[in-house]
Protein backbone atom coordinates (compact mmCIF):
# COMPACT_ATOMS: atom_id res chain seq x y z
CA UNK A 1 0.00 0.00 0.00
CA UNK A 2 2.87 2.50 0.83
CA UNK A 3 4.74 1.57 -2.27
CA UNK A 4 1.68 2.32 -4.45
CA UNK A 5 0.97 5.60 -2.50
CA UNK A 6 4.54 6.35 -3.43
CA UNK A 7 4.24 5.48 -6.99
CA UNK A 8 1.49 7.29 -6.90
CA UNK A 9 2.97 10.66 -5.47
CA UNK A 10 6.23 10.12 -8.46
CA UNK A 11 3.78 10.11 -11.01
CA UNK A 12 1.71 12.98 -9.98
CA UNK A 13 4.95 14.94 -9.49
CA UNK A 14 6.71 14.22 -12.75
CA UNK A 15 3.07 15.33 -14.31
CA UNK A 16 2.87 18.41 -13.16
CA UNK A 17 6.19 19.33 -13.92
CA UNK A 18 6.82 17.64 -17.41
CA UNK A 19 6.29 21.22 -19.16
CA UNK A 20 8.64 23.09 -16.98
CA UNK A 21 11.23 20.10 -18.00
CA UNK A 22 12.82 21.93 -20.89
CA UNK A 23 13.19 25.14 -19.61
CA UNK A 24 15.28 23.56 -16.39
CA UNK A 25 17.66 21.54 -19.12
CA UNK A 26 18.21 24.92 -21.23
CA UNK A 27 19.07 26.21 -17.65
CA UNK A 28 21.78 23.47 -16.84
CA UNK A 29 22.88 23.26 -20.00
CA UNK A 30 23.30 26.90 -20.76
CA UNK A 31 23.85 28.35 -17.16
CA UNK A 32 24.82 26.18 -14.38
CA UNK A 33 27.29 23.73 -16.56
CA UNK A 34 29.38 27.04 -17.61
CA UNK A 35 29.06 28.41 -14.61
CA UNK A 36 30.65 25.59 -12.89
CA UNK A 37 33.13 25.08 -15.56
CA UNK A 38 34.82 28.02 -14.94
CA UNK A 39 34.95 27.71 -11.77
CA UNK A 40 36.52 24.21 -12.44
CA UNK A 41 39.27 26.14 -14.64
CA UNK A 42 39.97 28.88 -11.94
CA UNK A 43 41.80 26.00 -9.88
CA UNK A 44 43.58 24.87 -13.43
CA UNK A 45 46.86 26.62 -15.41
CA UNK A 46 44.64 26.92 -18.55
CA UNK A 47 46.42 28.90 -21.10
CA UNK A 48 45.33 30.13 -24.89
CA UNK A 49 49.15 29.24 -25.72
CA UNK A 50 52.63 27.49 -24.28
CA UNK A 51 52.40 23.86 -22.98
CA UNK A 52 49.66 24.84 -20.34
CA UNK A 53 47.30 25.12 -23.46
CA UNK A 54 48.32 21.36 -24.07
CA UNK A 55 48.76 20.06 -20.64
CA UNK A 56 46.69 21.70 -18.40
CA UNK A 57 47.04 20.57 -15.08
CA UNK A 58 44.83 21.34 -11.52
CA UNK A 59 47.43 23.99 -9.44
CA UNK A 60 45.16 24.32 -6.18
CA UNK A 61 44.17 27.87 -5.18
CA UNK A 62 47.41 29.17 -7.15
CA UNK A 63 45.94 31.54 -8.80
CA UNK A 64 43.37 32.76 -6.17
CA UNK A 65 46.54 33.21 -3.87
CA UNK A 66 48.52 35.29 -6.75
CA UNK A 67 45.29 37.42 -7.29
CA UNK A 68 44.92 38.65 -4.30
CA UNK A 69 48.78 39.21 -3.60
CA UNK A 70 48.14 41.39 -6.91
CA UNK A 71 47.53 45.62 -5.71
CA UNK A 72 46.08 45.75 -9.32
CA UNK A 73 43.49 43.29 -8.10
CA UNK A 74 41.87 45.07 -5.45
CA UNK A 75 42.43 48.31 -7.62
CA UNK A 76 40.38 46.72 -10.03
CA UNK A 77 37.97 45.75 -7.23
CA UNK A 78 37.34 49.27 -5.73
CA UNK A 79 36.77 50.66 -9.06
CA UNK A 80 34.59 47.88 -9.88
CA UNK A 81 32.44 48.99 -6.34
CA UNK A 82 32.87 52.73 -7.15
CA UNK A 83 31.42 52.36 -10.54
CA UNK A 84 28.58 49.55 -9.85
CA UNK A 85 27.33 51.81 -6.82
CA UNK A 86 27.69 54.86 -8.94
CA UNK A 87 25.21 53.53 -11.63
CA UNK A 88 23.01 51.64 -9.67
CA UNK A 89 22.16 54.41 -7.37
CA UNK A 90 21.88 56.92 -10.27
CA UNK A 91 19.91 54.82 -12.57
CA UNK A 92 17.58 53.99 -9.25
CA UNK A 93 16.65 57.49 -8.11
CA UNK A 94 16.91 59.21 -11.77
CA UNK A 95 14.74 56.29 -13.25
CA UNK A 96 12.09 56.38 -10.27
CA UNK A 97 11.98 60.23 -10.02
CA UNK A 98 11.40 60.30 -13.75
CA UNK A 99 8.51 57.62 -13.69
CA UNK A 100 6.85 59.58 -10.68
CA UNK A 101 6.92 62.65 -12.06
CA UNK A 102 5.18 61.02 -15.13
CA UNK A 103 2.73 59.30 -13.18
CA UNK A 104 -0.18 61.67 -12.89
CA UNK A 105 0.92 64.16 -16.26
CA UNK A 106 -1.35 63.45 -19.61
CA UNK A 107 -0.82 60.77 -22.02
CA UNK A 108 0.08 63.19 -24.63
CA UNK A 109 3.20 64.51 -22.07
CA UNK A 110 4.10 60.90 -21.74
CA UNK A 111 4.43 59.66 -25.05
CA UNK A 112 6.33 62.43 -25.99
CA UNK A 113 9.21 62.09 -23.05
CA UNK A 114 9.31 58.54 -23.15
CA UNK A 115 10.77 58.02 -26.36
CA UNK A 116 13.51 60.36 -25.78
CA UNK A 117 14.69 58.42 -22.49
CA UNK A 118 14.30 55.30 -24.17
CA UNK A 119 16.30 56.56 -27.00
CA UNK A 120 19.70 56.19 -24.54
CA UNK A 121 18.36 52.85 -23.47
CA UNK A 122 17.94 51.10 -27.20
CA UNK A 123 21.09 52.51 -28.59
CA UNK A 124 24.19 49.72 -28.65
CA UNK A 125 26.25 50.13 -25.88
CA UNK A 126 29.26 50.82 -28.95
CA UNK A 127 27.40 53.84 -30.09
CA UNK A 128 26.26 55.02 -26.93
CA UNK A 129 29.92 54.86 -25.57
CA UNK A 130 30.88 56.80 -28.56
CA UNK A 131 28.31 59.40 -28.53
CA UNK A 132 29.31 59.83 -24.31
CA UNK A 133 33.09 60.01 -25.77
CA UNK A 134 32.56 62.72 -28.41
CA UNK A 135 30.17 64.68 -24.97
CA UNK A 136 33.55 64.38 -23.18
CA UNK A 137 36.26 64.53 -25.15
CA UNK A 138 38.97 67.76 -24.64
CA UNK A 139 37.12 69.66 -27.99
CA UNK A 140 33.29 67.62 -26.93
CA UNK A 141 29.74 68.64 -26.64
CA UNK A 142 30.57 69.74 -22.89
CA UNK A 143 33.71 71.52 -22.85
CA UNK A 144 32.02 73.23 -25.74
CA UNK A 145 29.12 74.51 -23.50
CA UNK A 146 31.01 75.33 -20.62
CA UNK A 147 33.14 77.45 -22.88
CA UNK A 148 30.44 79.43 -24.62
CA UNK A 149 28.45 79.79 -21.30
CA UNK A 150 30.82 80.12 -18.32
CA UNK A 151 34.08 81.11 -20.29
CA UNK A 152 35.66 77.98 -18.56
CA UNK A 153 38.80 76.88 -19.39
CA UNK A 154 38.99 73.32 -21.51
CA UNK A 155 38.74 70.20 -18.51
CA UNK A 156 40.30 66.78 -19.72
CA UNK A 157 37.26 65.08 -18.30
CA UNK A 158 38.48 61.99 -19.45
CA UNK A 159 41.52 61.79 -17.87
CA UNK A 160 40.73 63.90 -14.84
CA UNK A 161 37.77 62.43 -14.01
CA UNK A 162 37.32 59.48 -15.53
CA UNK A 163 35.31 57.25 -13.34
CA UNK A 164 32.46 59.97 -13.17
CA UNK A 165 32.60 59.76 -16.81
CA UNK A 166 31.47 56.51 -17.37
CA UNK A 167 29.31 56.20 -14.12
CA UNK A 168 27.45 59.35 -15.76
CA UNK A 169 27.16 57.76 -19.05
CA UNK A 170 26.09 53.74 -17.59
CA UNK A 171 23.52 55.68 -15.92
CA UNK A 172 22.42 57.64 -19.20
CA UNK A 173 22.22 54.39 -21.13
CA UNK A 174 20.71 52.47 -18.59
CA UNK A 175 17.87 55.09 -16.64
CA UNK A 176 15.37 53.83 -18.84
CA UNK A 177 15.04 50.50 -18.03
CA UNK A 178 14.98 51.65 -14.29
CA UNK A 179 11.98 53.92 -15.17
CA UNK A 180 10.18 51.41 -17.26
CA UNK A 181 10.24 49.36 -14.36
CA UNK A 182 8.46 51.88 -11.77
CA UNK A 183 6.47 53.21 -14.23
CA UNK A 184 4.58 50.20 -14.57
CA UNK A 185 4.94 49.57 -10.44
CA UNK A 186 3.79 53.22 -9.85
CA UNK A 187 0.58 52.53 -12.43
CA UNK A 188 -0.72 49.84 -10.25
CA UNK A 189 -0.80 51.08 -6.73
CA UNK A 190 -4.11 51.51 -5.70
CA UNK A 191 -5.31 55.34 -6.38
CA UNK A 192 -8.11 55.00 -3.39
CA UNK A 193 -5.41 54.27 -1.02
CA UNK A 194 -3.60 57.38 -1.98
CA UNK A 195 -7.13 59.71 -2.22
CA UNK A 196 -8.09 58.00 1.40
CA UNK A 197 -4.22 59.32 2.96
CA UNK A 198 -4.62 62.57 1.37
CA UNK A 199 -7.98 62.85 2.84
CA UNK A 200 -6.77 62.00 6.58
CA UNK A 201 -3.62 64.56 6.28
CA UNK A 202 -1.03 63.10 4.87
CA UNK A 203 1.61 65.00 2.28
CA UNK A 204 2.56 64.18 -0.78
CA UNK A 205 5.82 62.68 0.75
CA UNK A 206 3.90 60.85 3.48
CA UNK A 207 2.04 59.21 0.63
CA UNK A 208 5.09 58.21 -1.26
CA UNK A 209 7.12 56.91 2.12
CA UNK A 210 4.08 54.84 3.54
CA UNK A 211 2.19 54.02 0.65
CA UNK A 212 3.67 53.85 -2.61
CA UNK A 213 7.24 52.55 -1.64
CA UNK A 214 5.82 49.21 0.14
CA UNK A 215 3.75 48.41 -2.98
CA UNK A 216 6.53 48.84 -4.93
CA UNK A 217 9.37 47.03 -3.01
CA UNK A 218 9.48 43.91 -4.89
CA UNK A 219 9.80 45.82 -8.00
CA UNK A 220 12.65 48.06 -5.87
CA UNK A 221 14.24 44.92 -5.42
CA UNK A 222 14.09 43.13 -8.83
CA UNK A 223 15.04 46.55 -10.63
CA UNK A 224 18.01 46.50 -8.27
CA UNK A 225 19.07 42.89 -8.68
CA UNK A 226 18.64 43.41 -12.55
CA UNK A 227 20.55 47.11 -12.97
CA UNK A 228 23.49 44.95 -10.58
CA UNK A 229 24.14 42.31 -12.45
CA UNK A 230 23.89 44.54 -15.78
CA UNK A 231 26.49 46.80 -14.25
CA UNK A 232 28.88 44.16 -13.32
CA UNK A 233 29.36 43.07 -16.71
CA UNK A 234 29.68 46.61 -18.35
CA UNK A 235 32.72 46.13 -20.68
CA UNK A 236 32.45 47.67 -23.77
CA UNK A 237 31.44 51.31 -22.40
CA UNK A 238 33.97 51.90 -20.39
CA UNK A 239 36.75 50.09 -22.79
CA UNK A 240 35.84 52.72 -25.41
CA UNK A 241 35.72 55.92 -23.52
CA UNK A 242 38.66 54.85 -21.50
CA UNK A 243 40.18 51.80 -22.05
CA UNK A 244 40.78 51.09 -18.20
CA UNK A 245 42.43 54.26 -17.70
CA UNK A 246 44.20 57.02 -16.48
CA UNK A 247 46.15 54.82 -14.42
CA UNK A 248 43.90 51.95 -13.38
CA UNK A 249 41.18 54.53 -12.39
CA UNK A 250 38.71 52.51 -14.25
CA UNK A 251 40.08 49.47 -15.01
CA UNK A 252 36.67 47.47 -13.43
CA UNK A 253 37.25 43.59 -12.91
CA UNK A 254 35.44 42.47 -16.76
CA UNK A 255 38.53 44.69 -18.30
CA UNK A 256 41.12 43.49 -15.88
CA UNK A 257 39.71 39.97 -16.44
CA UNK A 258 39.82 40.28 -20.23
CA UNK A 259 43.42 41.42 -20.14
CA UNK A 260 45.11 38.59 -18.34
CA UNK A 261 42.57 36.04 -20.15
CA UNK A 262 42.49 37.13 -23.50
CA UNK A 263 45.79 39.50 -23.93
CA UNK A 264 48.39 37.84 -21.20
CA UNK A 265 46.87 34.36 -22.39
CA UNK A 266 46.23 33.28 -19.01
CA UNK A 267 42.71 31.77 -18.98
CA UNK A 268 42.85 29.77 -15.70
CA UNK A 269 43.61 33.08 -13.51
CA UNK A 270 41.51 35.30 -15.95
CA UNK A 271 38.53 32.75 -14.62
CA UNK A 272 39.46 33.19 -11.31
CA UNK A 273 38.83 37.09 -11.33
CA UNK A 274 35.72 36.46 -13.03
CA UNK A 275 34.72 34.59 -9.94
CA UNK A 276 34.85 37.81 -7.81
CA UNK A 277 32.21 38.96 -10.11
CA UNK A 278 30.17 36.40 -9.37
CA UNK A 279 30.69 36.48 -5.48
CA UNK A 280 29.76 40.45 -5.65
CA UNK A 281 26.45 40.06 -7.98
CA UNK A 282 25.36 36.89 -4.85
CA UNK A 283 26.68 39.34 -2.04
CA UNK A 284 24.66 42.46 -3.38
CA UNK A 285 21.43 40.42 -4.56
CA UNK A 286 21.06 38.79 -1.05
CA UNK A 287 21.55 42.35 0.61
CA UNK A 288 18.79 43.64 -1.84
CA UNK A 289 16.10 40.92 -1.22
CA UNK A 290 16.98 41.08 2.36
CA UNK A 291 16.87 45.03 2.61
CA UNK A 292 13.68 44.76 0.63
CA UNK A 293 11.98 42.26 3.31
CA UNK A 294 12.94 44.00 6.42
CA UNK A 295 10.76 46.75 5.16
CA UNK A 296 7.69 45.18 5.08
Amino acid sequence: MITATKKKHSFDFVHRTILIWPAVILMLIFFIAPILLTFVYSFTNLALTGSAAKDVKIIGFDNYIKMFKNPDVWLSIKATLIFLLGSVIGQQLLGFFIAFMMKNTQVGFRRAVGPCILAGWVMPELVAAMCLYAFFADNGTLNTLLIAVFGIKKIAWLYKHAMLCVVLANIWHGTAFSMLMYQAALDNVPHDMEEAAIIDGANRWQVLRYITLPVVKDTISTSLMLNTLSTLGVYTLIYTMTGGGPNMDTMTLPLYMYRQAFVGYQLGYGTAISMILLVIGIVFSVLYTRFCRDQV
